[in-house]
């Protein structure tokens, strides 16, 4: 399973009928043993991500994926959940079946078709991350973000997933995910394809790395404005 992939369509079957889907935008990234996934719905900016471990058993054609944290919306949950795909290879990438799924009640039959994008490059940053500490930095003053926040890189493409309360205590999610291209071993650029944050998607940033081992790194990116945003990230384990 190891690769990129950008999803074509996603149809649900409540035992009725099909509804397909084509608007949303979500990339989903496996690598060895990882898996992360990042979607966001053009219309309304309602977005989604997880992250997690994965198996195969190529007898039986499934992949099991173990979720360590999702959120969608307003809702974070950080309990495990486990969902057994069924995976059928396509010479463009593969479609993935979940034969029930539950979703406010309703039983339905989700099918996903996924397209592979990306390279054969490999870089240090490859991999799941998890960030432990971000701030953001303007002139004199320095503001802490108080969210949980998970960033992977693979096949040339990056995402992030992040979830975050407001000054009202309401949850929100948010997600980006695009190309990233290292232009050496201290500096990356990043190129936001689709976001739930309007401010960035479309754009293209170049961010300043330092890798602190092989398992950590600090990213940090400077405005024309001179304020900076600075994160640190461990990578995730299975």
């Amino acid at each position: 399973m190891p690769g990129a992939y950008l999803m074509i369509s996603q149809t649900l079957n409540d035992g009725k009928k099909d509804t397909k889907l084509t608007s949303l935008r979500q990339l989903k990234i496996y690598t060895d043993d990882l898996m992360m996934y990042s979607q966001v719905n053009p219309a309304d900016s309602v977005s989604t991500f997880g992250v997690g471990t994965y198996t195969t058993n190529s007898d039986s054609g499934t992949v099991t994926e173990t979720r360590i944290f999702s959120a969608r919306d307003s809702t974070f949950i950080a309990t495990p959940e486990t969902f057994k795909l069924n995976i059928t290879k396509t010479p463009d990438g593969y479609e993935q079946i979940i034969p029930e799924l539950i979703t406010d009640s309703q039983k339905y039959k989700l099918t996903e078709v996924y397209q592979a994008v990306g390279t054969s490059a490999k870089t240090e940053l490859d991999g799941m991350w998890k960030e432990v500490n971000s701030y953001s930095v303007t002139g004199n003053d320095t503001i802490r973000n108080v969210r949980t926040q998970f960033k992977s890189f693979y096949a040339g493409y990056f995402m992030f997933g992040s979830s975050y309360k407001d000054s009202a205590n309401k949850n929100h999610t948010g997600i980006g995910f695009g190309t990233f291209e290292m232009l050496s071993d201290k500096k990356m650029k990043e190129t936001d394809l689709n976001s739930t944050f309007s401010i960035i998607a479309g754009q293209t940033f170049n961010i300043d790395i330092e890798m602190t081992g092989t398992d950590n790194y600090k990213q940090t990116i400077t405005n024309a404005d001179g304020s900076r945003s600075v994160e640190y990230y461990e990578r995730l384990k299975k």
